[in-house]
């Protein structure tokens, strides 16, 4: 189950490369907002299958769970409760406003995980 796959550490670094383009530079009412969230649960993803050999669904349902868990957060105002809103890292990391349309750009991005591993690297979609 633990493994080390240089190919989706790859893709995690230059992902997480273009995130962090897109939160320096870009300040747009799409692509900031909108691709950057479907780019967070890829690259969420590809980090998970860097180090464990999972099969495709039961990484992308995983993935999913953990952003919906991080939004449902976001919904409770767990920044604030946690009385960490004057931190810059955890605004960021958690995030502080709830959208229910996150929620759908995280089935997009995960929706394109599953079409690319399924029919451009032709893996099986099955979970566990």
């Amino acid at each position: 189950m633990l493994t080390f796959n240089k190919n989706y550490f790859g893709l995690t670094i230059l992902i997480f490369f273009i995130e962090v383009l897109i939160a320096l530079f870009v300040h747009d009412s799409f692509v900031r907002p909108y691709l950057g969230d479907v780019l967070v649960v890829i690259l969420i993803y590809c980090f998970l299958k860097s180090f464990l050999n999972l099969p495709v669904l039961t990484a992308a349902v995983s993935v999913l769970v953990f952003a919906f868990t991080i939004e449902f957060l976001q919904f409770l105002n767990i920044v604030e409760k946690l009385s960490l809103e004057k931190s810059k890292l955890a605004r960021t990391v958690i995030g502080t406003s709830f959208s229910w349309i996150d929620l759908l750009t995280y089935i997009a991005g995960i929706a394109i995980v599953i079409a690319v591993e399924k029919y451009w690297l032709k893996k099986e979609i099955k979970a566990v």
